[in-house]
């Protein structure tokens, strides 16, 4: 498994990159495609295509920070689901030593109880802290997410740093115009 990051918004896998994403989230989990392209170049930024051997599988997005890392999205390709992809990936981002986090929506149905129970089983566990993710669009409210973070449960102080993380810098200047 290979992590390539773009930094450009005219690579060529780019476009390729961003159907997956659209396909992958729901309209008000995923950035406007101005604000994705103007974030490539931060350094914290990382868009990363996932690669078996020359195939590309997936995506995985994140943010890092000295404290932790902040997977923003990560998502597989459908005919390439259930091969371990997403597992390898995430193990991948732990070599780091960095704690990770991410959100999942709470799970209520049968999909959200099916994600919790695999990042369950790559070792997330869910925090206890409530947390509304900012919105992606104007006109939009944030929305509820569960809060899951790899090794173990993080403390208050790195969960308050994390919100603060995602609002003054993950979601600076979402609402790009064009």
């Amino acid at each position: 498994m290979l992590l390539k990051q773009l930094t450009d918004a005219a690579h060529p896998m780019y476009r390729e990159a961003l159907e997956l994403y659209k396909m992958s989230f729901p309209p008000h989990e995923q950035r406007e495609k101005s604000s994705q392209d103007a974030i490539l170049k931060d350094e914290e930024y990382h868009f990363c295509l996932l690669y078996d051997e020359d195939v590309f599988v997936g995506l995985v997005l994140y943010w890092e920070r000295e404290e932790f890392l902040y997977i923003e999205h990560l998502c597989i390709l459908p005919e390439k689901r259930n091969k371990q992809y997403g597992q390898k990936a995430l193990a991948l981002l732990a070599e780091q030593g960095n704690p990770l986090i991410l959100e999942i929506d709470p799970p209520k149905d049968e999909i959200s109880k099916r994600r919790k129970g695999f990042y369950e089983r790559c070792g997330f566990v869910e925090n206890a802290y409530p947390h509304i993710h900012p919105p992606y669009h104007e006109g939009n409210k944030g929305h509820e997410l569960v809060l899951m973070t790899y090794p173990g449960q993080v403390p208050q102080e790195v969960f308050a740093a994390f919100t603060a993380y995602l609002r003054d810098t993950v979601m600076k200047n979402v609402f790009r115009k064009k």
